[in-house]
Formats: C-alpha cells, sequence, structure tokens
C-alpha cells in the first residue's frame, strides 16, 4: 500500500469541508440571532421557538433519510462519471423528499394546535407556537428542496453554491427578522409571527439563488428535467434497497428525539427556555461536524465509487479520528463563551443555571457522539447502511428512550439527569462502531469498478 498523502488529503478535505462548515455555521448563527431577536418578547416565546425548532427536527429527521442515501448514490456515480445514474438518483431522491416536506407543510398550516400539544402541557407556550407554524410551514416545502438540491452539488464538488445561497438566505432572513419582528422601516409589528414569515421569504430567497448560479455556472444536473424520471425496476430497487437502512434509521431516531423532547417538554418552563438555547448551540457544533460529514460522503464515496478501495479506507480512518478533535475544540470554545451567549439569548437566573450545565455535560459527549455519526456517515457512502442503523436504533430504543422516559415520568429526576440519560448509549455504540470500521466490511459498492476491486481490497485488509 503506497503512503498516505497528507497534503492532498488536507486540501480536499478543506476544499469541501470548509464551505459545507461555514455553511451551516451561517445557518446556525440566524437561529441564534432569531432567539436573540426574539428573546425580548419573554422566556415563553424563546421556548415556543425552540419546540417549533424541533417539530422541524422531525422533519429533518424524515427527509434525511434520502439525503444519505441520494448522497451515497451521488458520490459512487460521481467517481465513477455516469451522468445518467446522477441524474436517475436525484429524481427518485427529489420525489421521496417532496412528499416528506408537504406532508409537514400540510400538518404545520393546517393543524398546529394538535402539534404543540404534543410537545408541551404548558398553555401559554403553546398559543405562541401554533401562531409561529401557521406561518412557517410554507416554507418546508422550499427548504426541503433547497437541501436536495445542495446535497447534489455537494456530493459532485460544487459546494460553493450552497454557500452562496445560504449567505443570502441568512441576510435575509436577518434584515425581515430585524423589520418584521418590532415593525421597523414601516413594516407591521408581528412578534413571533414575523420571525416566521422572514423564515419563509429567506427559504425563497436560498432556492432562488441555488437556481440562478447553477444556471450561470452551467451546472447540468438540476436541470436534466426529463433524465431525473427515467427510472426502471432494477435501478428502484438498487435504490430503496441501500436506502430503506437509512430512512429506518432516520425515521425511527427522529420518533426517539420526540419523545425525548416531549418529556423535556414536561419541565419546568426556565428548563423549557434553556433547552430551546442549547439546540441552537448545539447546532454551531453540529454545523461543523456537517462539513467533515459531506467530506466522508464525498472523498470516500468517491473512492469506493471509482474502485480505489485502499484510499478510500485510508482516508476514513483519518476523517473519523480528524473529525472528533475538531469538534471537541467548537465545544470548547461555546463553554468558554457561554456566560454572554446564555445572557444575549435572554437566560438568566435559573434558566442560565440550566443552560451551563447542559453544555457542561455536552462538552465531553458530543466527542463521543460525533465520533458515532461520523462512523455512521462514513459506512453509508461507502454502501454499508445497515450496521449504523442497527446499532443506533436497537440502542435508542432498548437503553436510552427507557433511562429518559423512567428518568422524566417515573422517578422525576431533576433535569439535568433526564438531559444526562439522552447519551449514555453513546460509549458503548463507539466501541462497536470501531470494531466494524478496522473489519473493512463497510466497504460495499454500487458501481462496477468498485465491485471489481473488492475481492483483492479484503484480501489485503486482511493480510495487514
Amino acid at each position: 500500500m503506497k503512503r498516505f498523502d497528507w497534503k492532498d488529503f488536507l486540501k480536499r478535505l478543506s476544499a469541501i469541508a470548509i464551505p459545507v462548515a461555514l455553511q451551516n455555521l451561517l445557518t446556525t448563527t440566524a437561529s441564534m440571532v432569531d432567539t436573540m431577536m426574539v428573546a425580548p418578547l419573554g422566556e415563553l416565546s424563546v421556548g415556543a421557538l425552540g419546540l417549533c425548532a424541533q417539530f422541524s427536527s422531525l422533519l429533518f429527521s424524515c427527509y434525511w433519510g434520502f439525503v444519505g442515501g441520494g448522497g451515497l448514490f451521488f458520490a459512487q456515480y460521481w467517481g465513477a462519471k455516469d451522468d445518467d445514474g446522477i441524474d436517475r438518483s436525484y429524481g427518485v431522491t427529489l420525489l421521496f423528499m417532496m412528499t416528506v416536506a408537504c406532508t409537514f407543510a400540510i400538518l404545520g398550516v393546517f393543524f398546529p394546535e394538535l402539534i404543540m400539544k404534543l410537545y408541551t402541557d404548558k398553555e401559554s407556550i403553546r398559543q405562541i407556537g401554533v401562531r409561529y407554524l401557521r406561518i412557517v410551514g410554507f416554507a418546508y416545502i422550499l427548504q426541503v428542496l433547497s437541501m436536495a438540491m445542495s446535497v447534489l452539488l455537494r456530493s459532485t464538488e460544487r459546494v460553493r453554491i450552497p454557500l452562496y445561497a445560504s449567505i443570502a438566505s441568512v441576510a435575509t432572513n436577518l434584515f425581515f427578522n430585524w423589520a418584521l419582528i418590532y415593525g421597523h422601516l414601516g413594516f407591521p409589528a408581528m412578534g413571533i409571527q414575523g420571525a416566521a414569515l422572514a423564515t419563509v421569504i429567506a427559504a425563497v430567497v436560498n432556492v432562488t439563488v441555488i437556481y440562478v448560479l447553477s444556471g450561470a455556472q452551467k451546472y447540468p444536473y438540476l436541470f436534466h428535467l426529463k433524465k431525473h424520471f427515467r427510472w426502471n425496476r432494477p435501478f428502484i430497487a438498487l435504490y430503496l434497497k441501500k436506502c430503506f437502512p437509512i430512512i429506518c434509521n432516520e425515521l425511527l431516531i427522529g420518533v426517539g428525539n420526540m419523545v425525548i423532547n416531549i418529556t423535556l417538554g414536561r419541565q419546568p418552563e426556565y428548563v423549557i427556555a434553556a433547552v430551546a438555547v442549547f439546540r441552537t448551540l448545539e447546532g454551531l457544533v453540529i454545523g461543523f461536524f456537517a462539513g467533515f460529514s459531506n467530506a466522508a460522503s464525498v472523498l470516500v464515496g468517491k473512492c469506493v465509487g471509482a474502485g480505489e478501495l485502499d484510499t478510500a479506507y485510508e482516508r476514513a480512518k483519518r476523517l473519523i479520528y480528524l473529525c472528533s478533535g475538531v469538534i471537541f475544540c467548537v465545544g470548547l470554545v461555546i463553554f468558554a463563551l457561554h456566560r454572554p451567549i446564555l445572557t444575549a439569548m435572554s437566560l438568566s437566573g435559573d434558566s442560565y443555571i440550566a443552560g451551563t450545565r447542559m453544555l457542561a455535560i455536552y462538552l465531553f459527549v458530543s466527542l463521543i457522539r460525533m465520533g458515532n455519526w461520523i462512523h455512521n456517515d462514513t459506512y453509508r457512502s461507502a454502501g454499508d447502511a445497515v450496521t449504523g442503523t442497527v446499532l443506533e436504533i436497537t440502542f435508542m430504543y432498548l437503553m436510552l428512550l427507557p433511562a429518559v422516559l423512567l428518568a422524566g415520568f417515573v422517578f422525576h429526576a431533576p433535569y439535568w439527569v433526564v438531559f444526562l440519560c439522552c447519551y449514555i448509549d453513546e460509549p458503548i455504540r463507539y466501541f462497536l462502531m470501531q470494531r466494524h470500521f478496522y473489519s473493512g466490511k463497510w466497504i460495499r459498492p454500487v458501481t462496477e469498478q468498485g465491485k471489481a476491486a473488492l475481492p483483492e481490497f479484503m484480501k489485503r485488509l486482511k493480510r495487514s
């Protein structure tokens, strides 16, 4: 095996991970500013915004399985230089994602009371959330469409277009938040509804910029509309075979997280406000992680598709440890700055103490948690969508959720104990993920080049 080229690896990693991390950082920063702008309306508004964000997270979980599955095909077909494969897999991915988006849009716009009753028993918080969801539900279809386009662009190494679109979207969101929440420049003062309308306008801008820039750069795959729907039965069967475990994983994880959020939503109001702020800050960590996740999907998946399995293995090994190290450093920075951040987001007294404790716990568990995530995303990009799914679902439903429910509803434990129970499975899964990684059995190509190279690669790996 030839010596690993660190210089080329870091150059390729930076070219993908940094723009994606910046894009996610922009989005998360916008969420933080949203919370700061809503904060003067009171802790109840902050809590309601946070619970509505959890409904959006459930939407994320329901469509993310198709993002992961689509990314697997995009990256491997990109490595194999199969344009027809990219077009067809994008069409299938888009169809499924938009079906999910339309479902959630209908729920948010027409049934917001049902959603808020599910997430909290606090009537004062529910009424605020209902007003927000009725408007922001219109943004869901556009947000999911932009995500589908972004994952295609990233998987084919066009990471700057989604970044530029995010910059425009975030700037739009910030401006209209300022104008519509408090009624500046002659706009009506709409309060929490103004924040929702700003999100809808920003979603329109995001989609528009992606289309305009892609057309200007003559990027082909977004505009091959007829080719997107040229499917056949074997291709659909292969797509669903690879995607089904990922879809099940994300859907069941989404339901599990909903149960966790329902449990936390029955805590005192100051804890609900602290959780809302924590979720926003957690987005900063996940934003940096997403850069490595996309890098793993492209750098590993592309090599697997091209039959360069040794390079894929060595890249994956370094990505896993680099990701964990960077994420821990990000967590340290956030915790070091927690006092001004939490204060700016309207936490004080008990809610400030609760937010600080949550960040302290998360600082240490995020190191292992993100390690598990990057393992799973690496496996998926290489064609193994089963192992991470089985481990994550098994431990969530047999260990994590019972612990959270018992702590919250049976033993009525302090909120920080309930919060800590949300992460008790991570160390065990990390150990099992590492064992599977070094076996090499997660490399399962979908292209002919990759399949042809697999037997010799496994022989070399067993000898080493």
